[in-house]
């Protein structure tokens, strides 16, 4: 009988799904070149990645509750190298991009993780060790692209996608020897499963752990979108300046899980959601008034962004937690319903800071879209008080 899995085993799990989708941009350019496409059409190849990887979450959650969480990481990371496989084969652009979109089936290593975590730990403990999980993980995006862009100029690009492999393979021989079940009793039927579907659709805690963790990350994921245009129109920034402001909130990210694991068990998961939310909007309310008088320095609106990032990383790993912990049983189904509506929501708001932005806009449309995305954050945690309050007994 194989014991349930170490934390290494489960971080390293999140770290190769991270790393699959982002250590291969700054390669784009060249590989829209080799293939003689426009940019645009290998930009394909990261927001069609996001889409499919929210779809593989809706479906990889009911499936790990019904199959297990280990074969479905197997299965997950042996579709993964036979995909990686497939794009530095591919000798079209077409190739390539469906090989791509097969590779996001990795997604499954994101949700799993944290199911497993619900699977053996209560409450505020599992909020705290899912800190340590995405604190482990969060170093990937950080450092994932600086490493993509040296093994570009060094290889070319498909020594990334070489390198996913190899570190495809380490990581499916640890899960194997590691990755014992933690789902009891053999899974939940589907059946079953779309019988308690209801329930945890009409729990309101459930939806505001949801909508917090879904609002929190959106204004990072509206980062993504603005602050190349942000640092190259309104600060004139080069883009290797821009890289490095880019770490800002992978570093407040680091802290905050840091706190999450240390300070979860103690204060409670719904407290700090609360403090992680007011620490994302306060920090974000201060750029834009900042900008609003006509004062914003790049210190300043990337200092708020490593602020945001402190804040996530406080309300992610305990929203996450408590979105799972409404119908335990269903912790899979529930990360990745979660998961799948950040990333869409993510999606969504990052095409509507780069609509916005156009020259002469400054960073206040972005800045807005962020603090608005905080404050629905704030308020979502504030339903769920409000509703505990009131002794919902969902």
């Amino acid at each position: 009988m194989r014991t349930a899995p170490h934390l290494l085993t489960l971080v390293a799990l999140s770290g190769v799904s991270a790393l699959s989708m982002n250590v291969f941009l700054p390669s784009l350019p060249g590989m829209a070149r080799d293939f003689d496409v426009d940019y645009g059409v290998m930009q394909l190849s990261v927001s069609a990645y996001i889409g499919a990887s929210a779809v593989l979450q809706l479906l990889g959650g009911p499936l790990s509750d019904r199959f297990g969480r280990r074969p479905i990481v197997l299965w997950g990371l042996a579709g993964f190298l036979l995909a990686t496989i497939g794009t530095l084969l591919a000798t079209t652009a077409t190739t390539f991009l469906i090989f791509r979109l097969l590779q996001s089936v990795i997604t499954v290593c994101m949700l799993v993780p944290r199911a497993v975590i619900r699977d053996l730990y209560d409450g505020d403990r599992a909020a705290s060790m899912l800190g340590y999980v995405t604190m482990g993980m969060a170093v990937v995006p950080m450092m994932a692209p600086v490493f993509g862009g040296v093994l570009d100029e060094l290889f070319g690009w498909q020594a990334n996608f070489a390198v996913m492999g190899l570190l495809g393979i380490a990581v499916l021989i640890l899960a194997f020897r590691d990755m014992g079940e933690t789902v009891r009793g053999g899974g939940m039927s589907l059946r079953t499963q779309m019988v308690n579907y209801p329930i945890l659709a009409r729990s309101h805690r459930f939806w505001g752990y949801c909508l917090a963790a879904t609002l929190s990350s959106g204004a990072f994921f509206a980062y993504l979108g603005g602050a190349p245009f942000v640092g190259d129109q309104v600060f004139g920034l080069t883009p290797a300046q821009v890289g490095y402001w880019f770490a800002a909130p992978s570093i407040g990210y680091i802290l905050g899980n840091f706190a999450s694991a240390r300070l979860s068990q103690g204060l409670g998961l719904n407290r700090m959601i609360l403090i992680g939310a007011v620490i994302c909007l306060a920090a974000l309310g201060v750029a834009l008034a900042v900008d609003l008088l006509g004062r914003t320095r790049p210190a300043i609106f990337f200092g708020a962004i490593a602020l945001m990032g402190l804040g996530n990383g406080m309300v992610l790993p305990n929203a996450n937690a408590g979105m799972m912990s409404v119908r335990p049983e269903l912790a899979g189904t529930a990360s990745g319903l979660g998961g799948a509506l950040a990333v869409a929501g993510g999606a969504a708001l990052s095409a509507l800071a780069g609509a916005l932005l156009q020259p002469g806009s400054g960073a206040t449309p972005l800045l807005a879209i962020m603090a608005g995305s905080a404050f629905g954050s704030l308020l979502a945690i504030g339903w769920v008080y409000r509703r505990q309050a009131r002794l919902d007994p969902a």
